[in-house]
């Protein structure tokens, strides 16, 4: 008697079927178009950063202008980390804080809490519920405070 049974099939001779569970694709990600993702998302809390963040890069032509042909508004940093790329601003009339990201700041100086700034507004997408801060422009640094330059260097003011 042989090793191989001629009555069994071969690997190459069984047919190819479909594994016995379904096969279930998922994404790694909820979309932002899909319902799903509408129910569930909570509403943003304050001092909540947008997601994704709104770069000067990222944003379009038509609300760079509309921003541009906006009021300037007068307000004080609160807060700002270069090493995360953001912070937020008081505004002087009142009102919620406001997101700065910081491809949105003009000058040579990196804001510190307490400058006084000046800054023009543009809506955050998707749903233009929020507004950041655009074109901000430190007015006067805060006495008594050492400030960075950009380019790393640090003086008193």
């Amino acid at each position: 008697m042989s090793g191989t049974d001629s009555s069994l099939p071969t690997d190459s001779q069984l047919p190819l079927t479909s594994p016995r569970t379904p096969l279930q694709l998922s994404f790694p990600f909820l979309r932002e178009g899909s319902r799903v993702w509408e129910r569930e998302r909570k509403p943003p809390q304050p001092g909540e950063l947008p997601s994704p963040l709104p770069t000067k890069r990222t944003r379009t032509y038509s609300a760079t202008v509309r921003a541009r042909s906006g009021p300037v508004f007068k307000g004080v940093c609160k807060n700002f980390s270069r090493s995360q790329g953001h912070g937020f601003i008081r505004p002087s009339h009142g009102g919620e804080d406001i997101f700065v990201h910081i491809s949105d700041i003009e000058g040579e100086y990196v804001p510190m809490e307490g400058d006084e700034v000046t800054y023009k507004v543009c809506p955050i997408p998707p749903k233009n519920q929020k507004v950041q801060a655009v074109e901000v422009v430190i007015t006067h640094l805060k006495p008594g405070t050492k400030h960075e330059t950009w380019s790393g260097q640090v003086i008193s003011s």
